[in-house]
């Protein structure tokens, strides 16, 4: 037990889990972002040129439920909140998509910069392996 929890604090203090959290925080705020920009920016235009549809509001009745103090309640499929949450969905995904393509275009030329052309030997260092040539004959 002694062992595993070692372990588990060495696993703990490296650099990776903080930037494990950290990312963890801003995509969850991202994804916050994304969906108030779909629900409230891309679906009503889009609604609106269809016929004046608000997507949230696109339900399908299955049936009705009358609860304890005797109302009715309508059972319904949301699909409305389906098709925006797929938006949302395609929306992350290519903004994702365009920051993991930028970060490896960035790391491609990083790994393809040239070495530094090697410094050509000098004049004593000419006659240094001239000796040593003539010696090994």
């Amino acid at each position: 037990m002694k062992e595993l929890f070692k372990e588990f604090k060495k696993f703990v203090s490296r650099g990776n889990v903080i930037e494990l959290a950290v990312g963890l925080v801003m995509a969850t705020y991202f994804g916050a972002i994304v969906k108030s920009f779909v629900n409230d920016i891309i679906m009503p235009p889009v609604g609106y040129l269809i016929a004046g549809v608000d997507f949230a509001e696109l339900k399908l009745k299955i049936g009705n439920q009358v609860l304890a103090d005797g109302t009715v309640e309508a059972i319904t499929i949301n699909y409305g909140a389906f098709i925006n949450t797929v938006v949302t969905f395609f929306i992350v995904s290519a903004a994702i998509f365009l920051v993991a393509r930028t970060y490896n275009n960035f790391m491609k030329k990083e790994e393809a910069k040239p070495e530094p052309k090697p410094v050509p030997p000098s004049n004593e260092e000419k006659l240094l392996m001239e000796i040593r040539d003539l010696l090994k004959q």
